[in-house]
């Protein structure tokens, strides 16, 4: 309903009623619960058996043993960790470059500004309107016989309007877009983590083959020279056709495992030119070689509740329920009265000279009350919606936490037994290269044939090349590691500015 003010005194019965209502909004509780973000999982460890002080070392290449070290925070900035130049410039390049990043910054800035906006239903709105109408009354409506002939009315006014938060409805909204301003903030952190990551893993997957190819590369030398004995032993009459077909067919054999590593090299670039906001054509990027990057040593491991506060898909998931609880808040205030006051001032005359001369003056202050009645049951399930959204934020959160655990615990596993897989694989490659040696001293004394030669070499190849792969291994889930505990850095306070969206990540850890 509506109630016209019109007492002796409307301004100052009104300036009253005001201060009073807008006190008693102030006072007012926000209906819905109160947002309580979930206990973390209990436990003081992420693996089923204590972590140990670090891994098995190895006196191959990239065999260093790795330090745990338990309670200490990832670096911001851990890909530098493995010191490589190139690796950090890449990284570095994909942070400042890629749309992905833009994209995230952007909906960042877009977030915080729906939560300014959602601030202004805290104050009363403001209006001010101008006009003119040409109209004509009919007889029934003016006084003289006849009617009143066309006539123009010009108006000007000023407007306040003001709907008090009893209920804490529109508080609620404002602390569900802060939420939704949180989840970007924490989607942006994100970015930067899973794109570091990609570049990294992607960089040390084009080591990896560069380092595949040159191996083969050797092995076909080798073969290659095989060849040309076998023929010239033939030549002799020392050694039969079949002999040097088989030395043949090896050696094809070999060549043929080129192309596919060359395609698989060529995709990675081309993959990381995307990481880099750039096109394959114009990717500039110097040949990473797998010698050239390092094995982190002292690995930081991370407190399972300072997991919870860094990494950044949790703390999304964090902001979601925030705002899924808030929400239940607005739709039960929707239930609830509302209460407007609206008041306005202005002049009216029949010409636009004569406004705000004496005797055009007009105002009107009013009261509003609104208690939905029914709406078909639309406001009960509107809030019933909200409470199993929440119930749904919940259980999102506490998978994303079971999640966050499962990839550290992974990470942490893959750490222990690659190292002990190098181990092995660097015995497995240097059995193989003492036995192509003997193989190939038996050879040329005659002691041994073709055969042999051929599965000693291919026995060597195939050892090679999981020995690079098993030392990659190392490094890539050292860098699986680094994510899963968060990457290291949180941007609140370099989000919290205005144009936060356009910063860079933070350089110390959190």
């Amino acid at each position: 309903m509506s109630l016209l003010l019109s007492d002796a005194k409307p301004a100052s019965f009104a300036g009253c009623a005001f201060t009073l209502l807008a006190g008693l909004a102030l006072a007012g509780c926000a209906v819905g619960p109160d947002y309580r973000r979930p206990d973390a999982p209990p436990v003081d460890r992420y693996t089923a058996q204590p972590l140990p002080t670090g891994t098995a070392a190895t006196k191959a290449a990239g065999g260093d043993a790795q330090r745990f070290l338990q309670g200490r925070d990832v670096p911001a900035r851990w890909w530098t960790t493995f010191g490589n130049a190139e690796l950090t410039r890449r990284v570095n390049t994909a942070l400042e470059h890629s749309p992905t990043v833009a994209s995230a910054q952007a909906a960042l800035r877009q977030a915080q500004e729906n939560a300014n906006a959602a601030r202004g239903g805290l104050f009363p709105s403001l209006d001010a309107g101008a006009g003119a109408t040409r109209q004509k009354q009919s007889a029934a409506q003016s006084v003289g016989p006849g009617g009143r002939g066309p006539f123009t009315v010009y108006n000007a006014s000023v407007s306040i309007g003001y709907t008090l938060d009893l209920f804490g409805g529109v508080r609620r909204g404002i602390e569900a877009q802060l939420a939704l301003a949180d989840y970007q903030r924490a989607q942006l952190d994100t970015t930067y983590l899973t794109l570091a990551a990609n570049v990294v893993t992607a960089s040390l997957q084009e080591a990896s083959l560069r380092e595949q190819l040159r191996a083969t590369e050797q092995i076909l030398d080798l073969q290659g020279k095989s060849l040309q004995i076998a023929r010239q032993q033939q030549q002799i009459g020392s050694k039969s056709l079949s002999d040097t077909l088989a030395v043949r067919s090896q050696l094809a054999a070999t060549e043929a495992t080129l192309p596919p590593l060359r395609a698989r090299l060529a995709a990675t670039r081309n993959q990381l030119a995307t990481y880099l906001g750039t096109t394959p054509a114009q990717l500039e990027l110097s040949p990473l070689m797998l010698d050239a990057i390092g094995l982190p040593r002292d690995i930081p491991v991370s407190l399972p509740s300072g997991l919870v506060e860094q990494r950044p898909d949790i703390r999304a998931a964090s902001a979601q329920l925030h705002a899924a609880s808030a929400q239940v808040g607005v739709a039960t205030a929707a239930m609830l009265p509302q209460i407007t006051l609206s008041g306005s001032a202005g002049s009216q005359a029949l010409r636009a000279g004569d406004l705000f001369s004496a005797g055009t003056g007009a105002w009107s202050l009013g009261l509003g009350l609104t208690q939905p009645l029914f709406h078909g049951g639309e406001l009960l399930h509107k809030r019933r919606a909200a409470q199993a959204g929440l119930d749904k934020a919940v259980a999102d959160w506490q998978q994303t936490v079971l999640v966050a655990f499962q990839n550290v615990a992974d990470a942490l596993q893959a750490l222990q037994y690659d190292a002990e897989g190098l181990a092995a694989q660097a015995a497995a490659e240097d059995a193989a290269s003492q036995q192509l040696a003997l193989v190939e001293r038996q050879f040329q004394l005659g002691s041994t044939g073709y055969l042999n030669l051929l599965d000693a070499q291919r026995s060597y190849q195939q050892a090679r090349i999981a020995l690079i792969q098993a030392r990659v291994a190392r490094l890539a889930d050292t860098a699986a590691l680094y994510a899963a505990l968060g990457g290291g850095w949180r941007s609140d306070a370099d989000m919290a500015g205005p144009a936060a969206g356009t910063s860079t990540p933070p350089t110390t850890s959190h």
